[in-house]
């Protein structure tokens, strides 16, 4: 098996409970609550601004110049390609929010640039890998089983789309490269990383859809 598909294995319970989760699941219906999924998209916007720094940070670990590129390509794609779809529902949706990071979307934003500032690069890219997968595999899953006409078909259509499938692989095949050359120990690593990113990915969503705040 590919050291990816070990790592889907190991973290399969974390992701059918984001497949089950009540936002994905009236996301598919089209029934999810406008406020929720303006939430969500505030929260995201945040989110991916870190997510890119974390990117590049991976980046400059890089240990060739293809690799290099692409991790800086991601970069390129979370603020530019991501960002117009968020600015479209800024719009659309009257979105004007000064709030700040919620709680789930401060943890897993600091957890990724901590991960990026001080582990190795092997690490770095198995905690980054779930923002990826996961997201492409609840577009596809989505897409698939969703509501016509459904109000948030483009947020579907861009998860499900080949443009991020293509990113998808690639993040995969450098996962699968570096964990093919690591000692057993950093594989550990790689797969306590991934686990956790993936939890992370499931508080993200619960945080929208309880409209989470600060308790103090």
């Amino acid at each position: 098996m590919k050291f990816t598909e070990l790592l889907w294995a190991e973290a399969l319970p974390i992701f059918e409970e984001i497949k089950r989760h009540p936002f994905n699941q009236e996301l598919k219906e089209g029934t999810l609550p406008l406020e929720k999924f303006r939430f969500y998209i505030y929260q995201d916007s945040l989110y991916l601004a870190d997510f890119a720094r974390a990117l590049a940070v991976a980046g400059t670990k890089a240990g060739n110049s293809h690799e290099l590129l692409d991790f800086l390509q991601f970069a390129q794609n979370a603020i530019l390609v991501e960002r117009a779809l968020h600015l479209g529902y800024f719009k659309e949706y009257a979105i004007d929010y000064q709030s700040g990071k919620a709680p789930g979307c401060f943890a897993y934003t600091n957890y990724l640039m901590a991960t990026s500032a001080f582990e190795s690069y092997e690490v770095t890219v198995a905690a980054l890998l779930p923002c990826f997968w996961i997201y492409k595999q609840i577009g596809d899953y989505i897409y698939a089983n969703q509501a016509t006409p459904n109000p948030y078909q483009n947020w579907i259509d861009a998860y499900a789309g080949e443009d991020f499938a293509h990113s998808v692989q690639k993040a995969l095949d450098i996962c699968d490269q570096l964990a093919a050359n690591a000692s057993e120990a950093t594989r550990a690593r790689m797969t306590e990383a991934y686990v956790t990113a993936s939890r992370l990915e499931y508080v993200f969503w619960d945080s929208a859809y309880r409209l989470e705040r600060w308790a103090v």
